[in-house]
Order: structure tokens, then sequence, then C-alpha cells
């Protein structure tokens, strides 16, 4: 179980939108340009994180919960260690250049760069993209590339000026934090899709942190739900990230 929601985590990475074919005027531009902006100067700041967090996975077959201890050290790691019931299961270490993680119970363990899992995914994952996701930012950077910016009652809605993208992309932003409120990513070709979406966020020192996250992806018809919801977050504490693979356990192999 865990395996799948460490894997689901970071699949955040693919999916769905529905942009229209008008072409950009310079005032979409701009207005574009300064709620994107808004975005950024929004987006939270400090150099260490903690939080209790409650993971509950739901696929076809079953529905299973579980306790996270989640610390983060912006914009270079980030250090998982799942139990149940007080029993420890599992410990993940990801990093700017590598995924490090282990299973007690399968006594099996996973240890390398970024290029096996985005190969097995099907689309580029990086230690950025998995931070933006926990913090609600967009996954993506908005600020490379042109996007359409449409105004509704729900907030911001964004989406690439250019639809002959691989990824579709679809991004809503919330009009008063302007943080997100759900991204939308979808490989069409490959029917994959996965959208996340953020219900409630929670103020910490004057900033704004997600509370829940709900992320429901689908492969090939094939959909998995995952519900995060985080507790007691704490920043700028000092924190360690302990991470050792034991002996005589079985490396995972992905095809």
């Amino acid at each position: 179980m865990y395996k799948k929601s460490f894997t689901l985590l970071s699949i955040c990475l693919i999916l769905i939108s529905c942009g229209t074919k008008n072409k950009v005027s310079k005032i979409e531009d701009k207005a574009a340009s300064k709620v994107i902006a808004a975005h950024y100067n929004t987006a939270p700041e400090f150099k260490t994180m903690s939080s209790r967090l409650k993971l509950r996975y739901t696929d076809e077959e079953k529905s299973q919960s579980v306790g996270v201890s989640f610390r983060m050290q912006k914009d270079s790691a980030i250090w998982i260690s799942a139990q149940i019931l007080g029993i420890p299961l599992a410990k993940a270490l990801i990093t700017k250049d590598r995924v490090s993680y282990y299973e007690k119970i399968s006594k099996t363990y996973f240890d390398g760069d970024y290029t096996l899992v985005s190969k097995w995914l099907g689309t580029p994952l990086d230690f950025e993209k998995l931070q933006n996701l926990l913090l609600g930012q967009t996954i993506y950077d908005l600020r490379e590339d042109k996007y359409k910016l449409t105004e509704s009652t729900r907030g911001y809605e964004l989406v690439p000026a250019n639809e002959l993208e691989a990824v579709k992309k679809m991004f809503l932003l919330d009009a008063k934090t302007f943080k997100a409120i759900a991204q939308q990513l979808a490989q069409e070709r490959e029917n994959r899709n996965v959208t996340v979406t953020y219900p409630a966020y929670q103020k910490v020192n004057n900033q704004y942190f997600p509370e829940e996250i709900k992320i429901i992806a689908n492969d090939s018809g094939k959909g998995t739900q995952i519900e995060i919801s985080l507790k007691s977050v704490t920043l700028n504490e000092d924190l360690s990230f302990p991470f050792d693979i034991p002996s005589g356990y079985d490396e995972i192999e992905i095809e």
C-alpha cells in the first residue's frame, strides 16, 4: 500500500485540461502575468517544515489509512516515515537527485535517481514538482510559458496558450490567496490523467499551507485516490532526516 501511495504522490504529474482555441491577446497576456506573479509572491517562505499526515489510499480493490511523519527542508529534502498503530511500516527520503525508500513488511527497497521513475510514469518528474504539489503551488512553473486566463466565481483558471503540448494542463487559483485550488494534467494519448484539489488551507506564521490535499489518478481506466490531511504544521525547527536501508532487503525493480 505504501509503495502505491508514494508512487501516486510522485505521479502527481499527469493531469487533464481543456484549453480553448482562441488567440491570446496582449491584454490577456498582461492579466495572466499579473495573476501568475501574485501566485509566486504569496508562495510560503521557510527553511524547514514538519507535520503529521493522515494518508488514505483507495483503489478498486481496497482502502487503507496510514499515519505519516513528514519533514521537509525546502528545496533540498523530503522525509517520510509511515506507521500503523505505532508500528513502523516504511520510510522514504527524496532529494533533488535521488529517490530512496524501503518497506519493512515486504523487506524491499528502491534507491535511484528520477530517470527510471520518470520513464515508468511516462512524464518528467523532479523534486520541485513534488514539493510544489505539497505546498499548494502549481506543479509546473507558470512563468516558463504563456497562459490564457479565465476569471470566474471559482477563481482564476489558467491553461497553456499552446494547445499542442504533450501534457494538457489546467491550473485553478483562489482569487484572494492565489493558492492552487485545483491542478489537472492529462496525457490523452496514454489515457492517463490526474487531478489534485485542495479542499482546505491553514494559516501558519501568516502563510498559507494546504490542510487537505486530494489526488485522483486514472491510468487506462483504473482509478486510484489519495487523501492527505496535514496537522500540527511547524516551521523552521532544527530537523534531522535519518535514513538507512536495512541490510537483507530486496531491491525493487521498476520495469
